[in-house]
């Protein structure tokens, strides 16, 4: 990828299900070598279920990252790690999962496809997503909401509930 092509991009992690930690990983080492630069990553945070809430606690993190991707192929990469690593289609919606990757900014596009809305639709209301992108970029502005990572978390309910496990 030349650096002329790239497009900065921000991912949120989710596992709950399984060795979360390698999920994790997992799923970071299979984004890399799928085509994004990982260039910082977040805290890992420990958090309960949101939606459906009888099911084990997630570990969340964000990437901040690059790519030449385009966005379908982006989208299509985070859908096949997911599977590789053991997610289901099917499955409850919000539930238990092995690993979920979502993409929650790509440069600062504005897309409503049928399969792909970034910036991430439900960001606003997530404390275990705006927490640890707030690690990477909390000074990153919305495009649709016009306000940073850092205000739209000082505003989301839950933030404080949202810490580091062990230390980070």
């Amino acid at each position: 990828m030349s650096d002329s092509a790239a497009i900065p991009v921000h991912l949120a992690l989710g596992s709950n299900l399984g060795d979360r930690d390698a999920n994790l990983r997992g799923a970071i080492a299979r984004l890399e070598a799928g085509g994004v630069r990982v260039t910082a990553r977040s805290r890992v945070y420990e958090t309960a279920p949101m939606y459906v809430t009888d099911q084990p606690a997630f570990l969340n993190m964000a990437l901040a990252g690059e790519t030449a991707l385009a966005p379908p192929d982006l989208l299509a990469l985070c859908k096949r790690i997911e599977a590789d690593l053991g997610r289901r289609a099917g499955g409850v919606r919000f539930g238990p999962r092995e690993v979920d990757v979502d993409v929650l900014f790509y440069g600062d596009r504005v897309i409503d496809a049928p399969d792909l809305t970034v910036p991430h639709p439900r960001m606003a209301e997530r404390a275990f997503v705006l927490r640890p992108l707030a690690d990477v970029a909390a000074t990153l502005h919305h495009p649709v909401l016009g306000r940073t990572v850092a205000e739209l978390l000082a505003d989301v309910p839950g933030a404080d509930t949202v810490q580091p496990r062990n230390g980070g």
